[in-house]
C-alpha cells in the first residue's frame, strides 16, 4: 500500500522547488494558480495519496465523486477537501483556471482546529457554487495570499491563516449547493471501492503504539457520510461478502502478519488492532482459525 503523499513530496513529484521553510511547521501551506496542472496528460490523484487539507477556487467543468453521490461542477466553485474524507476529483482537464491552497494541520498548530468547521467535517456539504460576485471576493482573497506568501513581512503566516479562516467563514455564511446530481448509477461499486481504500489505508500497522480506529461498518459509515445499512449492501451487493466479514478477514490477515514478523507480544497486538482487551482478540483470532495466537505464531 502506498503511503500518504506528504506536501514536500507533491513538490517533488511536480519537481517544484521545495521552499526551505517547508521544513518547519510554519511553513507548512503554499497556494498555486491552476493552469499549471491541469490539461489532459494529467491524471487525477487518488484520495489516499492526499496527506493535506485543500480548498479551491475554480472555474470550469469537472466532477466530484463522493460514496452515494457524483457532483458534476458547470459553474464557478469553491470546493474544500481533507484527508479523513475520501473523493475521487475527475475530468480536471476541463476547468479553465482558478488557484488553491494547500496545508496540513500543524500549520494550524495551537491556532484552532479546521476539523470543528462544517466544510471539513464528513457530513457536512463540501462543494460550494459560487455567482460571479463571490467569486471575484473569494479571488481577492487568495490574490492576497500569493501577496503575503512572496512578502518578507515576518508575521505572513499569521496573515495567511487569517485568510483560510475567512474563506471558511465567507463559505459558511454562503447557502450550500443543494442542486446537484445524484448520480445513483454505479453508487454501490463507488461506495465499495471507498470502503475498502479506507480500509486499506490503516494498514500496514507498523508501531506498536499505532491503533486501527476504524473497526465497525457504523465507523466507515460515518466517514463516507451515508448510512450503516446502505453501505452493507452496497458491499455485499459487490463483494458478495458482508462489510463486517472483510473487516475481519483484513484484521486477521495483519493479525497474522504481525504475529509472524514482529516481536511484540500478544497485548500489545491487541491494542494495536483495536481490541479493548487481550482476551477478545484471542477469541477472535481462534474463532477464525481454531488456534490461539501464540500457538499461530510457534508453529
Amino acid at each position: 500500500m502506498k503511503k500518504a503523499e506528504t506536501i514536500e513530496e507533491l513538490y517533488k513529484r511536480r519537481n517544484e522547488w521545495l521552499p526551505d521553510n517547508l521544513h518547519n511547521d510554519i511553513g507548512r501551506f503554499n497556494v498555486f494558480r491552476i493552469e499549471p496542472f491541469k490539461g489532459n496528460n494529467i491524471k487525477p490523484v487518488p484520495y489516499t495519496r492526499r496527506d493535506y487539507f485543500k480548498i479551491t477556487l475554480l472555474v470550469g467543468e469537472s466532477k466530484i465523486e463522493y460514496a452515494d453521490k457524483v457532483i458534476e461542477l458547470t459553474k464557478p466553485a469553491l470546493v474544500f477537501t481533507n484527508p479523513f474524507i475520501p473523493y475521487r476529483w475527475e475530468h480536471t482537464d476541463s476547468i479553465h483556471h482558478g488557484m488553491f491552497c494547500i496545508f496540513d494541520q500543524s500549520f494550524f498548530h495551537q491556532y484552532g482546529n479546521l476539523n470543528n468547521y462544517s466544510p471539513f467535517q464528513p457530513n457536512e456539504n463540501h462543494v460550494f457554487e459560487l455567482t460571479e460576485e463571490q467569486y471575484s471576493i473569494l479571488e481577492q482573497y487568495f490574490e492576497r495570499m500569493f501577496d503575503e506568501i512572496n512578502s518578507d513581512f515576518q508575521y505572513k503566516y499569521d496573515v495567511l491563516r487569517t485568510i483560510v479562516y475567512e474563506i471558511v467563514l465567507f463559505a459558511l455564511k454562503m447557502q450550500p449547493a443543494t442542486t446537484f446530481g445524484n448520480h445513483e448509477n454505479n453508487a454501490s461499486q463507488r461506495i465499495a471501492t471507498l470502503f475498502l481504500e479506507l480500509l486499506e489505508r490503516q494498514f500496514p500497522i507498523d508501531d506498536s503504539h499505532q491503533i486501527l480506529v476504524h473497526r465497525s461498518p457504523a465507523d466507515f459509515a460515518t466517514q463516507l457520510n451515508i448510512h450503516a445499512n446502505y453501505l452493507n449492501r452496497a458491499v455485499k451487493e459487490i463483494t458478495g461478502k458482508t462489510t463486517s466479514q472483510i473487516i475481519a478477514e483484513r484484521v486477521l490477515q495483519e493479525a497474522k502478519i504481525l504475529l509472524k514478523q514482529t516481536t511484540w507480544n500478544v497485548a500489545e497486538i491487541a491494542y494495536a488492532l483495536g481490541f479493548a482487551e487481550p482476551t477478545h482478540f484471542n477469541n477472535f483470532f481462534k474463532k477464525h482459525t481454531n488456534e490461539s495466537p501464540s500457538k499461530f505464531r510457534k508453529v
